[in-house]
């Protein structure tokens, strides 16, 4: 009897810590997504890499889903899903503002200055009054440097907006925008091509015709901005410190 007792306490125990357990949910674009068949893809999201980088004291739920926007990740129900999940002593990292842009898509596209913005103060005001704290991440640049090597901006107001949102909500802020403009100028022109997906035709078989892509990741540019965000975060009083290895 005492043995049964014993082993109905400890599922108990790990049942409740289980409850208490905070987690990182993290909502955005396929430039933080996780991506399907990480042994044979080369592309990563650099969401996928934080369990790498944290503890397992905290889950981490990545939401984020190729293509979407702050308008589109609402509208279709992906942003309910956290909701219905969220409670006191979580963490919510919002980054949106690639797909945000698509002036040719009604059902992504958002004014920067009117729809982006409110579609973000929304993801700041809701997820506060779940008890959790917001943490907003301006888009990560392309890699799109000009004839004379200078790396040429193409997100043009939305990071500002986040800014914005950021000073006036006072809501917890990572730059992403300048930490990887600065990366990927440290690389160059060239060399950069190794933090995204370059390749020649037959030169890997994930893409046999080859591949051009400045804006997602390899895994090295996955990992790479996976720790610069991770130790931006660590300097911030958020108490998802806590949790970084």
């Amino acid at each position: 009897m005492k043995k049964l007792f014993l082993i109905l306490y400890i599922f108990f125990a790990v049942f409740l810590y289980a409850q208490q357990k905070p987690t990182l949910f993290l909502i955005g674009d396929s430039t933080m997504a996780n991506k399907e068949n990480p042994d044979k893809n080369p592309e990563h999201g650099w969401g996928q890499i934080l369990p790498q980088l944290l503890t397992t004291e905290i889950a981490i739920q990545n939401h984020a889903t190729n293509g979407r926007s702050s308008k589109s990740f609402r509208a279709e129900g992906r942003w309910d899903k956290v909701m219905k999940q969220l409670k006191k002593g979580d963490f919510v990292i919002i980054q949106f503002g690639h797909n945000d842009q698509k002036v040719n898509d009604s059902t992504r596209f958002t004014n920067p200055y009117t729809q982006y913005r409110t579609n973000l103060e929304r993801y700041v005001n809701e997820t506060r009054a779940k008890g959790a704290t917001p943490i907003l991440m301006s888009s990560i640049v392309r890699r799109n440097f000009n004839e004379n090597g200078v790396l040429l901006d193409t997100h043009k107001e939305y990071p500002l907006v986040v800014r914005m949102v950021t000073n006036d909500l006072k809501v917890p802020f990572v730059d992403m925008q300048l930490l990887t403009e600065q990366l990927e100028i440290s690389y160059g022109p060239e060399n950069s091509k190794k933090l995204h997906l370059h390749y020649k035709k037959d030169e890997n078989p994930y893409y046999p015709q080859g591949k051009d892509d400045d804006t997602h990741l390899s895994q090295l540019g996955a990992e790479t901005i996976a720790k610069l965000a991770v130790n931006s975060l660590k300097n911030m009083k958020t108490g998802l410190e806590r949790f970084i290895k």
